[in-house]
């Protein structure tokens, strides 16, 4: 008898389960599939979003490369065309690193001006990572050293010639060189000093500085 009502009692706790699963779903059936659908919805989305992250950035690396490629062999106006395309359709950080080599290319055809300005303008391009920033400005530099005075190359290169700043030793040797061109010698030993007085200063630059420096002491020029 207690077995039979034992049976009886599991087959109405089943009966009533089943009723509360069957009223749940009526109320809230078109929930829960809405639910599943918005997760499968977001895994495609998520996974296909990585998908095309990873395969256009390789894509405008592997054209990145073959642009250098073009202009290691001399094929300087293939290799701007390339960068052109890149510069307009490229992804991620590619179309920046596109401007700044082909600016590099300019510089070697001849026109440092129209090269210096693309660097300059990327460098007050507050949208872009301050590093990349900084490596334009710095690239300005190094042409205004050949091309330029003094107060232009200090007006890009001055402002990363502080200690906290990861460019400040070639920050310094534009400016070294910058002054020493112009005749300043007691400004370049200046300049020069830092970058031997540095002692995160990359050795072949400290050599280059020292050198520089003794050529200024010899001189006399710089009292």
């Amino acid at each position: 008898m207690a077995n039979q009502d034992d049976s009886f009692i599991r087959e109405v706790n089943e009966e009533l389960r089943s009723e509360q699963v069957k009223a749940v779903w009526t109320r809230f059936g078109s929930v829960i599939i809405g639910l599943a659908i918005l997760i499968v919805v977001g895994t495609i989305g998520k996974v296909g979003y990585e998908y095309w992250h990873e395969t256009s950035a390789s894509a405008s690396g592997d054209e990145f490369l073959a642009a250098l490629t073009l202009s290691r062999d001399n094929k300087t106006d293939e290799a701007l065309t390339a960068l052109a395309t890149l510069e307009k359709d490229g992804y991620g950080a590619y179309p920046v690193l596109a401007k700044m080599r082909a600016a590099t290319l300019q510089a070697q055809k001849g026109d440092t001006a129209g090269a210096v300005k693309v660097f300059s303008d990327i460098s007050k391009d507050a949208s872009l990572p301050q590093a990349m920033r900084d490596a334009a400005r710095m690239r300005a530099a190094y042409l205004l050293v050949d091309t330029g005075t003094y107060e232009q190359v200090s007006a890009e290169a001055e402002q990363l010639a502080v200690p906290a700043n990861g460019m400040r030793h070639s920050a310094r040797e534009a400016l070294g060189l910058a002054a020493y061109k112009a005749g300043d010698m007691a400004k370049a030993k200046t300049w020069f000093q830092q970058i031997t007085d540095d002692a995160e200063t990359p050795r072949n630059l400290a050599n280059r500085a020292q050198m520089l420096l003794d050529l200024i002491t010899a001189s006399g020029k710089a009292s």
